[in-house]
């Protein structure tokens, strides 16, 4: 039985404000369903006072869970309702301040000009909107009165919301990224024998050894492969090392090509087996390797010997292959050493697991009490790691006793394992989560299987399908979301991933109870096909993904026929084209008209159709890495959007003119796009006081495109690339940027055309001295700047967290800022300085009394063709040879 409830607090609370929002109650007003508006919000309070008691209900009593999901599928229609209604009402705010301006300064042909043909042509009358809108709202009616009447009769309650109550909580200490378990406990023995067989080449005959590591899900199998890779000794002895997740698909040519990019730590662009092969057996030849397979579910005989063929052919004497799986006859088949079976942790090593986390920060001694329940939780964690660290989580820096015996005793630990394969201890670390993280976490059942995430891209979808709580203080709802994503990582529902400290993966049994508590709300279709037919996806469905193939038919699609009331649909894919039917965006897209999440990252498309502005409820858009050259004029009428993520779109030419409509637009990130042309630069960027994210902006002459249009995104963070800097008029244009003002700005890259005839020195050395960003600022590029002197900010020792410059293309410039004081620099590249002849003091900074460069660890010199002299660093105390303090790790000298 699917836990239903984890979106329907959320839903409602959202549904509730959108009721209580008097541009809307003013609409309704207007259309004549104010009163309906009025009954649907009395229905949602009273259902909304009783829903905790329903929450924990349903465990045991089977009609309060079908309750439950009726509620759930209405909550979800209603919302979708009044957004509807809430975004006629902002697209009549933006046409009439279209309207109020182009009176006050603009031409009926200009303003034709900057209204889509979509906002000035055929739209709904009021009166045929106020009709749909009313009929809907009629239906959602008669539905939640029969839920309304079902309170009293299932006995349900008013009841506060929540897990465990965050009064009787200590305040969790902040969490990062960077989380490794401090201890790993009871694997001594089986590590050390597994590295000595490693490390023993004379204890076999085999050209390549395959050591299999077996055990249950839970178990502890990965961790152990990952204390065993990250041995010293280990590492020394092999030439090349790879890990690759296999999963439950036994795909030869997917794992072949993984195992050849882990090896190389490079994207490769072949498409077929054998070449794969052959690259592979290039890479290994005469090379001692040791490979991981990770979670090998199954497979047949003569594809493991199609797969380990380039091995055995390449690979020198003594190499390894480990493989980690949960079916011992995998490991049978597969083994040319005995499988290691790892058992159950002793209780004294599960409870010092368990007790890492939960008594995080306290002291044991102190709280005998605790220690003698979470003992007795331990007893029923079965011997398993995860289940331990999970528990351990749930209950970290906790000191209530009451909420301990809460967890010890619950009822969740009397269902069997058999009956839903959920372990009872990953039930209760799910059932006790605050209800903001179990929707966070239930919306994760999307997400296949071993896919490493990003932090920041679960955020963005949570906060797009409105699954994130408004802050109230002035704090952004991002970094909400990123607390929430911590709070999880804590809890270890998500983990550290083995190959990248910024991304994150799920364990299966963790991916595994997400796809049990949302039930048929979330449907992920994979490629693998079971019993020869596609995965089906209920009617009900709100959020999907699918798993990226090379080729992708109509049949693969027709999966979604029955799905019209998805807010998500998201594409899981590697890094590489592929080819697809046009059904999906032709013919499929335009039906899913509830949308709020879309993403065709690394699609094999070089368009999108006009009917994406028909999705009024999108909010993140994602076409990364795709073909298209341009976005259709439509975008600009979907008011909510948040997201737009352009990424490496590198045949991207031209962006819709008036995308300053879009004034919910949160990031924009055009990251490896290149458009030439300012022209081709949308209009009006600056209205869109939202912004965090602003990859790319291009200068430009005319209004709408200039750089003051940055004034007002006072929100910008992370990294800009503004350039046609020669476009700046002058020291008051510069100044409307005001960089100053943006705190979290981490990167800046100003760049000025190199091959404009023009040159101004006076004009551009101004304009590149009130350029100055906050002094947070870490990373800063310059490039053909023609001046022939920096500012004196360049180089300013304020800059104290400055890690990485770059100047290059400046072939004017005669000397160097004063570099050598920035205190954290470690990356200096200088390129095309090529008037420059000597380098001195004023380079090092020497006025700062102490060494220059002291944290400076790359150095790059490149095409410096007039340099002559290098002055040594000369002052009391210091020797004069430059290179005698510096610890370069790189440097570079190209003439």
């Amino acid at each position: 039985m699917a836990v239903v409830g984890i979106f329907v607090s959320p839903l409602l609370k959202a549904v509730i404000n959108k009721l209580l929002s008097s541009d809307l109650i003013d609409l309704a007003r207007q259309g004549g369903v104010d009163t309906s508006i009025k009954k649907l919000k009395k229905s949602f309070e009273d259902i909304n006072d009783v829903l905790a008691d329903a929450e924990d209900k349903q465990i045991s009593d089977k009609s309060v869970n079908k309750w439950l999901k009726e509620l759930q599928h209405l909550a979800y229609d209603a919302d979708d309702v009044l957004d509807e209604f809430a975004t006629e009402v902002l697209r009549k705010k933006l046409i009439m301040a279209d309207a109020d301006v182009g009176e006050a300064s603009t031409s009926s042909k200009v303003r034709r000009f900057l209204l889509p043909t979509c906002c000035t042509g055929f739209t709904p009358t009021p009166i045929s909107f106020n009709f749909a809108i009313g009929s809907k709202l009629k239906e959602t009616n008669g539905q939640l009165q029969d839920v309304t009447t079902r309170i009293k009769e299932l006995g349900l309650v008013k009841r506060a919301i929540g897990g465990m109550k965050s009064t009787n909580v200590l305040q969790r200490p902040e969490t990062t990224y960077l989380v490794k378990e401090p201890c790993v406990y009871g694997r001594e023995e089986k590590k050390k024998q597994i590295i000595e067989l490693l490390l023993r080449d004379a204890a076999t005959q085999n050209k390549v050894d395959v050591i299999p590591i077996t055990g249950m899900g839970g178990i502890g199998k990965t961790t152990l492969a990952q204390l065993i890779c990250d041995d010293n000794g280990v590492k020394n002895q092999f030439d090349l090392k790879a890990w690759v997740c296999v999963s439950d698909e036994f795909d030869v040519k997917r794992i072949t090509k993984a195992i050849l990019e882990s090896f190389t730590l490079a994207p490769c662009n072949l498409t077929e087996l054998s070449a794969l092969q052959r690259e592979l057996e290039d890479t290994l030849t005469g090379k001692k390797f040791l490979l991981v397979l990770d979670d090998v579910w199954n497979h047949r005989y003569e594809e493991w010997s199609l797969l380990q063929s380039p091995f055995l052919r390449a690979g020198a004497h003594g190499s390894k292959i480990i493989v980690t799986t949960r079916i011992t006859t995998v490991a049978q088949q597969v083994g040319t050493t005995e499988h290691h079976d790892l058992k159950e942790l002793s209780p004294d090593d599960c409870w010092s697991i368990f007790a890492q986390h939960a008594f995080k920060n306290i002291n044991i001694s102190e709280h005998p009490e605790l220690e003698s329940i979470g003992r007795q939780i331990v007893a029923k964690c079965g011997g398993l790691p995860l289940a331990a660290r999970a528990l351990g989580g749930l209950l970290q820096c906790n000191q209530n006793e009451h909420e301990w015996k809460m967890v010890l005793t619950s009822n969740i630990w009397d269902k069997p394992y058999e009956e839903s394969h959920i372990l009872p201890s990953l039930k209760l670390s799910y059932h006790h989560l605050p209800s903001h993280l179990k929707r966070c976490f239930g919306y994760c059942a999307i997400v296949p299987k071993d896919y490493e995430f990003g932090k920041d891209e679960l955020v963005l979808l949570w906060m797009a399908e409105g699954l994130i709580e408004h802050p109230e203080n002035g704090e952004q709802i991002e970094d909400v979301g990123r607390r929430y994503f911590h709070e999880l990582v804590s809890r270890s529902f998500f983990q550290l991933s083995r190959h990248d400290e910024l991304l994150f993966i799920m364990h299966d049994l963790i991916n595994d109870l997400a796809q049990a508590v949302t039930g048929d709300i979330c449907f992920r279709l994979e490629n693998n096909l079971e019993g020869g037919k596609q995965n089906k996806i209920s009617g009900k469905a709100r959020h999907s993904s699918y798993v990226g193939s090379e080729y992708e038919g109509i049949r693969k699609f027709k999966a979604f026929d029955d799905a019209r009331c998805l807010r998500t649909f998201l594409r899981f894919s590697p890094s590489v084209f592929n080819y697809t039917t046009r059904y999906l965006i032709h013919d499929l897209l335009p039906t899913l008209k509830c949308l709020r999440e879309l993403r065709f990252y690394c699609y094999g498309i070089d368009e999108l159709p006009d009917s994406i502005g028909d999705l009024k409820h999108l909010r993140y858009l994602d076409v990364s890495h795709s073909r298209i050259r341009k976005l259709p004029d439509s975008v600009v009428t979907l008011y909510n959007l948040q997201v737009l993520f352009l990424k490496f779109c590198v045949k991207l030419e031209k962006l819709p003119l008036n995308m300053g409509r879009l004034v919910n637009l949160r990031h924009f990130d055009m990251t490896g796009v290149d458009i030439l042309s300012s022209e081709k630069m949308s209009l009006h960027i600056g209205k869109l006081t939202n912004l965090q994210t602003l990859s790319n902006f291009i200068v430009g002459n005319d209004c709408g495109r200039k750089i003051g249009e940055l004034k007002s995104l006072s929100h910008i963070r992370g990294a800009i690339h503004i350039s046609r800097m020669q476009n700046v008029n002058g020291v008051k244009d510069a100044i409307d940027a005001n960089l100053m003002s943006k705190e979290k700005l981490k990167e800046l890259s100003l760049e000025w055309d190199e091959s404009r005839s023009s040159q101004n020195d006076i004009v551009e050395r101004d304009v590149l001295d009130v350029m100055r960003p906050f002094k947070f600022l870490e990373r800063l590029t310059i490039s053909g700047y023609r001046s022939t002197k920096f500012p004196n900010w360049v180089g300013d020792v304020s800059f104290s967290k400055m890690v990485f410059m770059r100047l290059e293309g400046s072939k004017y410039c005669t000397s160097l800022p004063p570099l050598g004081q920035l205190p954290v620099l470690k990356d200096l590249y200088i390129e095309g300085m090529s008037t420059i002849k000597c380098l001195g003091c004023e380079f090092y900074g020497q006025q700062c009394g102490a060494k220059p460069f002291p944290s400076l660890e790359r150095l790059s010199f490149e095409f410096m063709t007039e340099w002559e002299d290098w002055s040594a660093f000369e002052t009391e105390g210091v020797q004069p040879n430059f290179f005698g303090w510096l610890k370069l790790v790189g440097f570079l000298f190209v003439r």
